[in-house]
């Protein structure tokens, strides 16, 4: 069955500073500050008013999950199973709607009380979408905003609900070096996933990027300034993402990257990922040298067996070039 949930459509983070993240999503992501207030900060990352809401207040960590459906029937249905499932449901107030700038929306909370707001009808935004720096945009529409990964102390715990009761699909999972579950509610590779570490949190937050070289350039301004870069350049094994992931004002990470996976939900089959996270690089810098070096190992051992993984790229963001390897020419054909 096809999950009602079609994407990851808006976050709502909760700030101390908000005068740092009026700062660092300009000039670090390239997103578009489209309105500010003493107490809000609202990013636009493409033609939608508002993708990323930040909230101030006396900690810094996350707000809410703004999961989108398709519309106010579908919302009605899954307000239906949710509560059908024991988990407690609430319409969102009018108010609250518009300042999600939605048509409507409902509340709930998963097994660890991550706030979720399930809406349908985002706002468009009548002015054009105007990057905080030169950046070429974000791979978006119908793949929502990217994927958000959370900590948490037990896996299985938390997986049930989010696979069985809101109908995410699984990608795929690892079990080393930590243990990982990715999930789908489109052709993004994953929306969600969750690591189990013993404890709660915020993970990451990606962000794809419709150029490598926004990639690049974002990596020189996140080494430029010390202590930003958390895990060195790489590429992810199962979707394919070439990335960064730099520390955002929030404590958490944000990985920017390019070139992710697209995967048929309706046919996918997940599969354990037994080669560790990532083809190259990605050296998990916050997580300490042990952890570096285990990394590492892995890498080195994928890459003597000779995994290698296809691109997967935008028409028009490529050009071929001639062959002029015969014998790789024959390999192809």
């Amino acid at each position: 069955m096809a999950p009602p949930i079609q994407a990851l459509g808006y976050l709502e983070l909760r700030a101390s500073n908000l005068d740092d993240w009026a700062g660092f999503g300009p000039r670090m992501l390239g997103l578009m500050l489209a309105e500010k207030t003493q107490s809000e900060l609202a990013f636009r990352m493409d033609d939608r008013r508002q993708r990323i809401l930040v909230s101030g207040d006396t900690h810094d960590g996350l707000g809410a999950f703004g999961w989108e459906l398709a519309d106010a029937a579908a919302l009605d249905a899954l307000a239906a199973r949710l509560e059908g499932a024991g988990v407690a449901v609430a319409r969102g107030s009018q108010a609250l709607a518009d300042q999600r700038r939605v048509a409507a929306l409902i509340l709930a909370a998963d097994p660890l009380g991550n706030r979720l707001e399930f809406f349908h009808g985002p706002e468009v935004a009548s002015a054009a979408f105007t990057p905080g720096r030169a950046i070429s945009g974000f791979r978006t529409g119908p793949l929502g905003m990217g994927h958000a990964v959370l900590t948490v102390p037990r896996v299985d715990d938390v997986l049930p609900f989010y696979r069985d009761v809101l109908g995410f699909g699984l990608s795929d999972w690892v079990e080393q070096p930590f243990r990982g579950y990715f999930l789908h509610v489109n052709g993004r590779h994953h929306s969600l996933a969750l690591i189990e570490t013993g404890r709660a949190g915020m993970h990451h937050l990606m962000m794809e990027c419709l150029s490598l070289d926004d990639v690049g350039q974002g990596y020189d301004l996140a080494q430029a300034e010390e202590g930003r870069v958390a895990t060195t350049l790489g590429r992810h094994t199962n979707d394919w993402m070439t990335s960064f992931y730099a520390r955002t004002p929030g404590g958490f990470l944000v990985e920017y990257g390019w070139g992710g996976r697209h995967i048929e939900p309706e046919t996918w089959q997940a599969e354990c990922m037994d080669s560790g996270p990532s083809l190259w690089g990605h050296d998990r810098i916050w997580a300490g040298e042990e952890a570096v070096a285990a990394g590492r190992r892995m890498r080195m051992a994928a890459a003597s067996r000779g995994e290698r993984a296809p691109v997967q790229v935008l028409d028009g963001n490529h050009t071929r070039m001639p062959g002029a390897c015969p014998w790789w020419d024959g390999l192809q054909g």
